[in-house]
């Protein structure tokens, strides 16, 4: 298990560097890291007070792991249907033009083999179509905000 300097160092080196977005997971440790304004989903934040000493550190990462994955379990069992992911890495697109509106909107009812948005990835534009007949009850991305394979881009019930 990553110590709470690790976790510090991590911070500092995501911060200084060029990457975007950054999503760990080691056995019970769960943490996603973004530079983007939204981020993939909405999650609680959980504060818990800065240790003085090094002997707490460790039962005090046990405690926020133990807090992150219950508001991480909490915010999966809020959410209602299906989850559409995009398939590969690139920028989203939520309209076919900028003037156009969006293709779905919270609330819209889509059938199998609706466009939702398009990828762009090195240049070619690729649609995100439903797999599922529902109604769209989340939307999880933003125009021209860039998305990782399996990133769940909407939700449909």
């Amino acid at each position: 298990m990553l110590s709470f300097s690790d976790i510090k160092e991590l911070l500092e080196l995501f911060e200084a560097g060029n990457i975007r977005e950054l999503d760990l997971k080691q056995d019970e440790l769960s943490l996603y890291l973004s530079k983007n304004e939204t981020s993939r989903e909405k999650v609680q934040t959980v504060s818990v007070p800065t240790p003085t000493v090094e002997a707490p550190v460790v039962t005090q990462t046990k405690e926020v792991v133990e807090q992150a994955s219950q508001v991480l379990s909490e915010t999966t069992a809020v959410a209602e249907g299906e989850p559409v992911t995009s398939p590969i890495v690139g920028v989203v697109y939520t309209s076919s033009d900028p003037s156009a509106p969006s293709f779905v909107s919270v609330g819209d009812t889509v059938a199998v083999g609706d466009t939702l948005c398009i990828v762009e990835a090195m240049k070619i534009m690729n649609e995100i179509k439903s797999d599922v007949a529902g109604v769209v009850t989340e939307i999880l991305i933003e125009n021209e905000d860039v998305v990782e394979f399996g990133q769940t881009l909407f939700r449909i019930a």
